[in-house]
């Protein structure tokens, strides 16, 4: 399949969802504040696809989890109808749609972050697990504070909406640590795939953790030099 019909399904995918996500929301302010980010990350991608463009791959992990976050805004996060069937299943009243996704920003985001890592940063070995992995778990966080900042300065009515905690105190970190478990499974399962393919990979992780010949301290030693010149 051609890469511009693929792009095509997933704008097309996204677009019918965000249109029936915008028809009377249940709360249309937690719908504008959850839409920010959707807007602002739409026009991230559209203006650096020329500099940098992912793999097909990475834009279909990023539109599903997008059209997961919409179908969110619609509802707010803690009243997603089929969230509560979640709870059920796992034995708890709890709305649990919020967590779900949380657990799928780590597991969908994660390779995308990791492509960028790798072919922008040059990341190798160990730490082209390790670096995309730090990256996915501060985002996780930021976004805890993010919600912070906002429900402070928004109604709170909106505020509560938007932070969705259905009461519980531990919630954000909980978010979090299921960012960080997704990712964590998505990064086993690339490295179990780069294990059995790639030939190199025992080779390139041990040499990960060698430093080039002409590697030298920073800190005091680098601004000396700088100094100097």
């Amino acid at each position: 399949m051609q890469k511009k019909v693929v792009y095509f399904i997933l704008l097309f995918s996204f677009m019918v969802t965000w249109i029936w996500a915008a028809i009377e929301p249940l709360h249309y302010s937690d719908w504008v504040l959850e839409n920010i980010l959707v807007l602002l990350f739409i026009i991230l991608i559209f203006l650096t696809a020329k500099l940098f463009e992912f793999s097909m791959f990475s834009y279909i992990l990023m539109t599903i989890f997008m059209i997961l976050h919409v179908i969110g805004s619609h509802y707010t996060y803690a009243e997603v109808p089929w969230g509560y069937t979640l709870g059920e299943w796992l034995g708890t009243e709890r709305n649990m749609y919020d967590r779900l996704v949380h657990l799928l920003f780590g597991v969908l985001f994660i390779y995308p972050v990791r492509e960028m890592s790798v072919r922008i940063a040059k990341t190798k070995g160990f730490w082209g697990y390790f670096v995309p992995f730090m990256i996915v778990s501060s985002f996780a966080g930021f976004y805890e504070i993010i919600e912070w900042i906002v429900a402070t300065v928004v109604d709170p009515e909106a505020g509560i909406a938007f932070l969705g905690t259905q009461g519980d105190i531990w919630d954000a970190q909980k978010d979090m640590f299921l960012a960080i478990i997704g990712s964590l499974g998505t990064l086993l399962m690339v490295m179990l795939i780069h294990m059995i393919y790639n030939r190199d990979f025992y080779h390139e992780f041990k040499e990960s953790f060698k430093l080039p010949k002409d590697d030298k301290p920073m800190g005091e030693v680098l601004l000396d030099e700088m100094m100097k010149k």
